[in-house]
């Protein structure tokens, strides 16, 4: 189990650094956008222009700090650890699914298995967190049974 929560986390981590990138790549071009655009002959279509690549550097901005916040939550994990608890970190089999204490990724494919990355703060997540093995939940109209934690 520990090279699956292993490839999980490099998924995991490689989805964050891809968004962190993503975010930074595109203010930069909006920046750029904004400081390259001329004043046209009619001013409000240049001031138009200007407000439009702030409000694509702010929405970026928003997105990179996101981003940014998934990688420090990774990074605190502790993701060898076994517990008989669930906690950040923890691979989660349960008679519908199989979850990652983690982020919010959604689904991860390894060795043709699907495992679903959630957060701990994810509607799902919080019913898993804290818990142990053997216990059941209703979530979503679908009865849960957690039955093991690696």
């Amino acid at each position: 189990m520990n090279k699956i929560k292993e490839e999980l986390f490099n998924q995991c981590m490689q989805y964050v650094v891809d968004c962190i990138n993503t975010a930074e790549l595109a203010i930069q071009d909006a920046s750029e956008s904004a400081n390259d655009d001329t004043k046209s002959s009619a001013g409000d279509k240049f001031e138009t222009g200007r407000e439009m690549m702030q409000q694509e550097i702010d929405r970026n901005r928003k997105q990179l700090e996101e981003a940014k916040k998934m990688k420090i939550a990774l990074e605190q994990i502790e993701n060898y650890q076994a517990s008989q608890i669930v906690h950040s970190g923890s691979l989660v089999i349960t008679n519908i699914g199989k979850f990652y204490m983690s982020i919010s990724r959604g689904q991860i494919q390894v060795d043709g298995d699907s495992y679903f990355a959630i957060s701990g703060i994810s509607p799902i997540g919080l019913k898993l967190m804290r818990q142990k093995v053997g216990y059941t939940f209703d979530f979503n109209g679908k009865t849960f049974k957690i039955e093991a934690i690696f």
